[in-house]
C-alpha cells in the first residue's frame, strides 16, 4: 500500500509501529512515496492500494486506472489553504492578480470555492500553474499574490513569507476534500478478507489519535515519520478531521453536498470535466465501496448484542 505525506495517511505509521497489522493477521507492506509518484505506482500496478483524494481517484479512472475507495481516512479541515501575500487582506483584492496552484488538483478546486465566496470567477484572476511543493517558493519570489496548497506546503508558505496569511481554508468547506484508501479492483476481489482486516486496523488507529490519553504518542509516531517536531505536527493533525468507522458510515451515506463523499465526488467530477481533465463523467458508485465498513460495524454490533446480559 502506497502512502504519502498527509496526516490522514501518515497515521498508518501508527499501526506499523504498534504491530497492529501483524496482530490482525494481515501481511501489509507500507510503501512511502511522494503523492504524485504514489498514484503513478498505483496506475502502473506496482502497488495494490494507494492513499489519495476522491477527486484524484476520479482523474486516474478517467485515464483508465480504476480504483475502489474502501475507507475514508479523513476530510481536510484547514490544512488546504489559500495563502496570500502580506499586502492582500481579502479575497476580493485578488481580482486581476496572479495565483499559483497546481491546475487540476484538489487545491485548484479549493481556490475556485474561495473565489466564489468573494463573488469572483476564475476568469477574474490569472492562474499560474505550479507543482504544489514549489508553490511556497513561488509566493516568496513575489511573482504571485497568493497560492493554493495543502500541508506541509501551505504551512511552509506561511513560515517563509512574513506577514502572509490564510484567507480561506478547507475548514470553510468541510467535506470538499476527502482522503481515502483506494484498492485495485482485482486485489479487492481476491483478497477481500485481508482488506477488511486493514479497514479494521484503521478504526484502531483513528481511535488512538482521538483518545486524549494516547493522542500525544500518536502524534509522536507520525511526526517522526516526516521528521517534524511533535508540537509543530500537532497543528497539521488538528487540520485533519480523522474519521473512525462510525464516522465513515455517516460520510459514505449517499447524499448531495459535501457532507457525503458521494456528493463531494459528484462536485469534483463536474470540476474535472469543466477543466478538461477528462471528457466523460465517471461512475461514482463504481469508485466507492462502503460494504467493508458496513460489514465490520455489523459484526461489532452483533458482538455487543451477544455480550449484553
Amino acid at each position: 500500500m502506497a502512502y504519502s505525506d498527509w496526516p490522514g495517511w501518515v497515521a498508518w505509521e501508527i499501526a506499523a509501529a504498534k504491530g497492529w497489522f501483524k496482530e490482525a493477521g494481515v501481511d501489509l507492506q507500507l510503501v512511502w512515496l511522494e503523492y504524485v509518484p504514489s498514484m503513478e505506482a498505483f496506475s502502473q500496478n506496482k502497488v495494490d492500494a494507494v492513499c489519495m483524494t476522491n477527486g484524484d481517484a476520479l482523474v486516474l479512472a478517467g485515464s483508465g486506472a480504476q480504483s475502489v475507495g474502501i475507507l475514508i481516512n479523513d476530510y481536510s479541515n484547514g490544512n488546504d489553504m489559500l495563502v496570500a501575500a502580506p499586502q492582500i487582506e481579502a479575497i476580493a483584492q485578488l481580482r486581476g492578480k496572479k495565483i499559483g496552484v497546481e491546475i487540476g488538483f484538489v487545491d485548484h478546486l479549493l481556490l475556485l470555492q474561495a473565489l466564489k465566496s468573494a463573488g469572483l470567477a476564475e476568469s477574474d484572476v490569472e492562474i499560474v500553474n505550479e507543482r504544489t511543493h514549489k508553490t511556497p517558493a513561488l509566493l516568496a519570489s513575489g511573482k504571485v499574490s497568493a497560492i493554493a496548497a495543502w500541508q506541509p506546503n501551505s504551512g511552509q508558505a506561511l513560515e517563509q513569507v512574513r506577514g502572509s496569511k490564510a484567507l480561506f481554508t478547507s475548514a470553510d468547506v468541510p467535506g470538499l476534500i476527502y482522503d481515502l484508501l483506494f484498492v485495485q479492483p482485482k486485489s479487492l476481489r481476491e483478497r477481500r478478507a485481508e482488506w477488511t482486516k486493514v479497514v479494521e486496523v484503521w478504526d484502531r488507529v483513528a481511535r488512538y489519535i482521538g483518545d486524549p490519553a494516547t493522542r500525544a504518542d500518536a502524534i509522536k509516531i507520525m511526526s517522526a515519520r516526516v521528521r517534524v517536531e511533535p508540537a509543530a505536527y500537532a497543528r497539521f493533525v488538528d487540520g485533519t478531521f480523522i474519521l473512525d468507522l462510525k464516522a465513515n458510515r455517516q460520510r459514505f451515506a449517499k447524499a448531495e453536498g459535501f457532507a457525503s463523499v458521494y456528493g463531494s465526488s459528484l462536485a469534483v467530477d463536474k470540476f474535472n470535466i469543466e477543466n478538461h481533465i477528462y471528457k466523460e463523467p465517471q461512475v461514482i458508485d463504481a469508485a466507492l465501496d462502503p460494504s467493508l465498513v458496513e460489514a465490520i460495524l455489523a459484526k461489532a454490533s452483533a458482538r455487543e448484542l451477544t455480550a449484553r446480559p
